[in-house]
């Protein structure tokens, strides 16, 4: 009976720590992605499922714009604030950069020529969905420096539960329209960000919470925008593959891909989540001498060797009995693109603590190597192997990001040991 009641506490412990938790957020998103691109596959044609992966992508990769890298300098510079001043502080930063993109949005709707355009409709979706997006990654970051990310989790939860219940009823009723679908992702993605972040201004300041003011901000906005060159080289490394193969292939062609990627990609947010909860607490043992770098990112790597062949042999297994024959195809890219997320995921790892020890520029530097060598790769590789290219060019350019990563950890150790 002792037993029990030591090791409960301990459990109860395990599921407040913020990485759990935030790895339980990205789970549960990862499942609805698997259950979304299902009953899209099972909805859509090839085609018309490219064509919801590629305004995601293009929102996706808006985002980084809208947030201009402030997504971890936040977590990195604000400590033991109250969520109201932290939510303020956060609105101030977004506030420009919303507002310039609304009016570009405007302006692009009302000028554009049509044959470059797809319309008022879709472009002022694309354009709310970015903001809700960018809002939503910003209630990450701030729950996590506040210390409310089950409230984030929850916030999740909802989310995950209104996309899943608005795609099941699409799925009913025989949707055929790809706008239809990338509506759900808006409402689903709206009410539950909008709701909490009422919320979190609503709350009293903690007695003792550190203060927010401009200089804060400023250092935020300085160290976001050194970070904002390696937040859009990651977002493209990712997403420029879904915008290179309907170029240089087709959205058929697209439609394959993104239904075996959106699932590889799941392998590495464990290791991100666990890099994002701890670099507050990584910079902090930084500044006192006691950050030891080498058993993280072997823990990070023994993780990849053992996920990634499971979880290889079990989607190329799993493509054609849950997607149906028209899918087969894509088993061609299950390796390369598992391997591919096992080194993604390490390397976010190295550049978590890269940013702990301050060198913000050379994770920017390590995310825009990766992205040359990968949107190089896409290039000379897609037009002669079709998706097997772009599985390829992803592989190649996260392993460099990866190795620029150590050898620049490794470096930064040694300097520090010089007297």
């Amino acid at each position: 009976m002792s037993d029990v009641k030591e090791v409960e506490p301990l459990s109860r412990r395990m599921l407040r720590e913020p990485y759990v938790q935030l790895l339980a957020s990205q789970v549960l998103t990862g499942g609805v992605a698997l259950a979304a691109n299902i009953l899209m596959v099972r909805s859509l044609t090839p085609t018309h499922r490219g064509e919801v992966a590629l305004m995601l992508q293009v929102v996706y990769l808006v985002t980084q714009f809208l947030l201009l890298g402030t997504e971890r300098s936040f977590v990195a510079s604000y400590h033991q604030v109250s969520p109201a001043p932290a939510v303020r502080a956060y609105a101030r930063l977004l506030l420009l950069p919303f507002g310039l993109f609304l009016t570009a949005a405007v302006v692009y709707a009302l000028v554009a020529p049509h044959r470059l355009t797809p319309g008022p409709v879709i472009i002022a979706m694309l354009a709310w969905y970015a903001l809700i997006e960018a809002a939503a990654l910003a209630t990450r970051s701030i729950a996590i420096a506040v210390g409310r990310v089950r409230d984030f989790l929850l916030c999740r939860v909802i989310e995950a539960l209104l996309l899943l219940a608005t795609l099941i009823g699409l799925y009913l009723n025989g949707a055929a329209n790809p706008a239809v679908w990338f509506l759900a992702y808006l409402f689903a993605g709206a009410l539950p960000t909008i709701v909490y972040v009422i919320l979190w201004l609503r709350l009293p300041v903690l007695p003792g919470s550190a203060p927010s003011g401009p200089e804060q901000n400023r250092l935020v906005r300085r160290e976001g925008l050194a970070l904002f060159p390696a937040a859009i080289s990651n977002m493209a490394m990712l997403r420029v593959d879904r915008l290179v193969i309907p170029a240089l292939a087709s959205t058929a062609a697209l439609g394959l891909y993104t239904s075996v990627a959106t699932m590889t990609e799941l392998l590495a947010w464990p290791l991100r989540a666990y890099a994002d909860s701890r670099l507050g607490r990584w910079r902090a043992s930084h500044n006192d001498g006691g950050l030891h770098a080498k058993p993280i990112v072997v823990a990070a790597a023994v993780y990849s060797l053992v996920v990634v062949p499971i979880v290889a042999g079990g989607l190329y297994l799993l493509i054609e009995p849950v997607f149906g024959h028209e899918y087969a195809p894509a088993k061609a890219v299950v390796l390369p693109l598992v391997v591919a997320a096992g080194l993604y995921g390490v390397s976010r790892v190295a550049l978590g603590l890269l940013i702990a020890k301050g060198h913000s520029g050379m994770v920017s530097t390590a995310e825009i190597t990766g992205f040359v060598v990968s949107f190089a790769a896409y290039v000379l590789l897609i037009p002669k192997l079709g998706i097997l290219g772009a599985a390829y060019g992803s592989l190649l350019g996260y392993g460099t990001c990866l190795i620029f990563a150590l050898i620049t950890t490794i470096a930064v150790r040694d300097r520090r040991r010089e007297p």
